[in-house]
């Protein structure tokens, strides 16, 4: 797996409440957001706001407890097969497959696993937001 991390997610109570925080820090929210999301561009980072029930239903855990802390990292990468590949790596070295690689109903594949400590990690492909020559996430503007 590369050094990297693709987006931070944070799992937030009141989407439009957080959305509205970070624009008045002075944040300029992506073209790529949606009602159900919002994306900036966070230097080489992307970072995201995602209700937090729905997050926890993406990766499949429950929202309440400790098996959810509330925010995911991703690392995206540029095929389903590499998706899958890095999920086994993960694995292989005492991480917890959480949700195996599988279509997401946005258009992309993704899956998730633990680290050893429990925090949540999607390995995601996404044909909307391409990888740049660095392997950074590049929003649309």
């Amino acid at each position: 797996m590369k050094q990297t991390i693709s987006f931070i997610t944070l799992g937030v109570a009141d989407l439009e409440v957080s959305r509205r925080f970070y624009k008045a820090l002075g944040w300029a929210e992506s073209s790529g957001s949606q009602a159900e999301v919002a994306f900036f561009q966070a230097g080489s980072i992307a970072f995201a706001l995602f209700g937090r029930e729905s997050l926890a239903d993406d990766a499949n855990v429950s929202s309440e407890g400790s098996g959810f802390p509330g925010f995911a990292l991703a690392h995206n990468v540029a095929s389903e097969a590499e998706v899958e590949t890095i999920l086994l790596e993960a694995v292989a070295v005492d991480g917890k497959l959480v949700r195996r690689g599988e279509k997401a109903p946005w258009g992309g594949f993704r899956g998730y696993f633990a680290d050893p400590d429990g925090f949540l990690w999607e390995v995601c492909y996404n044909p909307f937001f391409p990888i740049d020559e660095q392997g950074f996430v590049q929003l649309p503007k």
